[in-house]
């Protein structure tokens, strides 16, 4: 079950990058208004690199692939080194194929990574109301280099994760963080896009 919810957790996190590219941003920037350019997204494809900390291992984990979203609710997160694995999360079912293993989840049977997928969806909707119902969402710096936390509301969620933190320059997403309960963490980096 860990596992699972890692797996998902991840993958919601890492597709919030696809909200990277956008219209600039006015001079009375604020939550609304980053909110408000994530919105005008019609999908996309970006390479990513990442690294998880776990506390079991002396060194991260080190991954790379590309995220793909295409709206309005298909995620996939393609691994492509160390390891080949798919993440395709499609509506409300999560499919994952490593190698030969293929296995589906239902989201309605996992509230808590439901609740993340909801929220991701909902950060690229563009919908400050949908986080807001799951996260305290807070927003530092400027257009030019500008930080979102997303801390959980829900005592169920925090017990998965902590903190996401969200770093992008103007209207470009450059670096997903997640912290969870547990103290592992994942830092996926954006790299650029990928033509289809």
């Amino acid at each position: 079950m860990k596992e699972r919810t890692g797996i998902v957790a991840v993958l919601a996190l890492s597709l919030i990058a696809l909200g990277a590219c956008g219209p600039a941003m006015a001079a009375d920037w604020d939550v609304s208004r980053l909110m408000q350019s994530l919105a005008q997204q019609r999908g996309g494809r970006v390479a990513f690199s990442e690294k998880k900390y776990i506390a079991l291992l002396d060194r991260p984990v080190e991954s790379s692939g590309v995220l793909v979203y295409q709206p309005p609710a298909r995620l996939e997160k393609r691994t492509l080194k160390p390891n080949v694995e798919s993440l395709v999360l499609d509506r409300d079912l999560l499919l994952v194929e490593r190698g030969k293993q293929k296995y589906t989840l239902q989201l309605q049977q996992y509230p808590e990574i439901a609740a993340v997928i909801d929220s991701i969806r909902g950060t690229l909707a563009g919908d400050l109301k949908a986080l807001e119902r799951q996260y305290r969402v807070d927003l530092e710096g400027s257009p030019e280099r500008w930080t979102l936390t997303l801390l959980p509301s829900d005592t169920r969620m925090a017990a998965t994760v902590q903190r996401i933190r969200i770093s992008g320059t103007g209207d470009e997403l450059r670096q997903i963080e997640m912290l969870q309960a547990d103290g592992d963490r994942s830092v996926m980096n954006i790299l650029h896009d990928v033509p289809p």
